[in-house]
């Protein structure tokens, strides 16, 4: 899968701090380059974005002017006497104002502060008076007014951080901008060019550190998120793991999922394509998945497979009742039951990996009912392009149809499904209608995994059967399909 690999970076600035007694002026200044902490993304998610936030550091200088007030005045009363011997008198004529063509002869005096009123507090606006200062950013500060934007305390280190024209302590810009790890919630560490790296969902943009991908952390086998450190996922009996927010949904049981099972069939038959025949519907654990697959002579099918489309007689094992969370958030109390397929027709029965939250068990549902009407239809010979295409454009019809519906109705409120839910056979999750944000969201999951699928059958498949559709309507792609084996062009 296609993770998101991100560098940035911002910046940092330097200052000088000097001392006060009293009776001598100091300034303090620096050189900064400013930096902004960049968060957009402005290239396609699907390739690599390269940021950083490598604190570069630009040293200032600190200027020394070591004159005292009774010194200022007599240099300045030597220079004016200086400039009267050799010009016509004058009055009232400041030393700052005095004609440069009558010093050049001399080296140019060393820069003066006055005691007062000549400079500016950049943060309260008063005269900077005698004392120390600072003088950073083209302005000069108060010690006490130089403040940190995000915590208004001065900033009294040397160091300091710049972001859209404001200072930071660099703790401070740290904790604003320094991206955290939404799975161990730690600051993300720097690599060996001091630079951060992380790694990043494609769809959920979930931020994480490069180590999380070979530390074992766990991923919600619905959604694909990491396990975060503050948060423990449901782990299913054959090791998957849940989430919360995709248990909440989650079909659990044969006959829980067999609500769903009526509303595709609805779906199909709003379509013109109604299933005649009754196809059994089994919800069963993984294992009883693999060995059916096995067993079944036809068909294409994921390097994970999530459902099937049966032909073969066979004995499975199903699922007859919703499970309960036990201690460590494991699934038990797992009641299941035999069932023996017979052949009544072209399809003995669709199979469905239990566990999986509404919306992606109904996705699975429609992708394996095509398979079904395809085969009790008359299609014969098609390629795996074709048929895992066509299969897969009709779940993405029926994803879209159900958030178009979800997004009519009131947002019904998440919560998180505790032990005594789940034990219940009633669903924890609306069947049509209103959906929750999260469904919603999990819906346009499900619908960009479909769309930028990357192989052959699944994806390209998928690709050209959506253009066919999109040009010349399903019902015309589907005749031109069982009279070619092939997409319309």
């Amino acid at each position: 899968m296609g993770w998101l690999n991100k560098i940035f970076k911002g910046s940092v600035n330097r200052v000088s701090r000097g001392h006060y007694d009293g009776n001598w002026h100091e300034g303090h200044s620096s050189d900064y380059n400013r930096g902004t902490y960049d968060g957009s993304d402005n290239e396609d998610i699907d390739h690599a974005i390269a940021l950083s936030l490598s604190e570069e550091q630009n040293k200032g200088k600190a200027v020394d002017i070591d004159y005292s007030l009774e010194e200022d005045e007599q240099l300045a009363r030597a220079l004016q006497e200086s400039l009267n011997a050799n010009s016509p008198p004058r009055e009232n004529v400041p030393v700052e104002n005095a004609p440069s063509e009558n010093a050049a002869a001399r080296d140019p005096p060393p820069i003066v502060f006055p005691s007062s009123g000549f400079r500016t507090c950049a943060g309260c606006n008063n005269p900077i008076g005698r004392g120390r200062f600072l003088s950073c950013m083209d302005s000069v500060w108060h010690p006490q007014c130089f403040r940190c934007f995000a915590c208004n305390k001065p900033i009294s280190e040397y160091e300091f951080a710049m972001h859209e024209d404001q200072p930071y302590h660099k703790s401070c810009y740290k904790e604003f901008f320094h991206p955290k790890c939404d799975v161990c919630k730690n600051f993300i560490p720097t690599n060996r060019n001091v630079m951060i790296e992380y790694r990043a969902h494609p769809f959920w943009m979930q931020k994480y550190c490069p180590a999380h991908e070979d530390d074992g952390t766990p991923r919600c086998c619905s959604c694909e998120r990491m396990e975060p450190v503050d948060i423990k996922y449901i782990t299913l009996d054959d090791g998957r793991k849940l989430c919360l927010e995709c248990l909440n949904s989650s079909i659990m049981d044969t006959p829980e999922c067999q609500h769903l099972y009526m509303d595709i069939q609805e779906f199909f038959e709003g379509l013109n394509m109604k299933v005649e025949q009754q196809v059994p519907l089994l919800l069963v654990e993984r294992q009883a998945l693999n060995e059916a697959m096995e067993a079944e002579k036809n068909g294409h099918h994921l390097p994970e497979t999530r459902g099937l489309c049966l032909s073969e007689e066979q004995i499975v094992r199903t699922i007859l009742r919703r499970p309960s969370i036990g201690a460590g958030n494991r699934i038990m109390d797992m009641i299941t039951g035999t069932y023996k397929l017979t052949r009544r027709c072209e399809v003995t029965a669709i199979l469905i990996l239990y566990g999986l939250p509404r919306l992606q068990t109904g996705s699975i549902l429609a992708h394996e009912m095509m398979h079904a009407y395809l085969r009790l239809k008359g299609f014969r010979s098609l390629s795996s392009e074709v048929e895992e295409g066509i299969c897969q454009v009709l779940s993405h019809m029926w994803l879209t149809s159900e958030i178009i519906a979800g997004s009519s109705g009131n947002i019904a409120s998440t919560s998180v499904a505790s032990s005594s839910s789940l034990s219940s056979s009633t669903p924890t999750s609306s069947k049509k209608g209103a959906k929750t944000e999260f469904e919603k969201k999990l819906g346009a999951f499900i619908k960009h995994q479909i769309e930028t699928d990357s192989s052959v059958a699944y994806g390209d498949g998928f690709r050209k059967a959506n253009q066919a559709v999109e040009l010349y309507g399903l019902r015309s792609t589907l005749d031109h399909i069982k009279l070619t084996r092939s997409f319309p062009y």
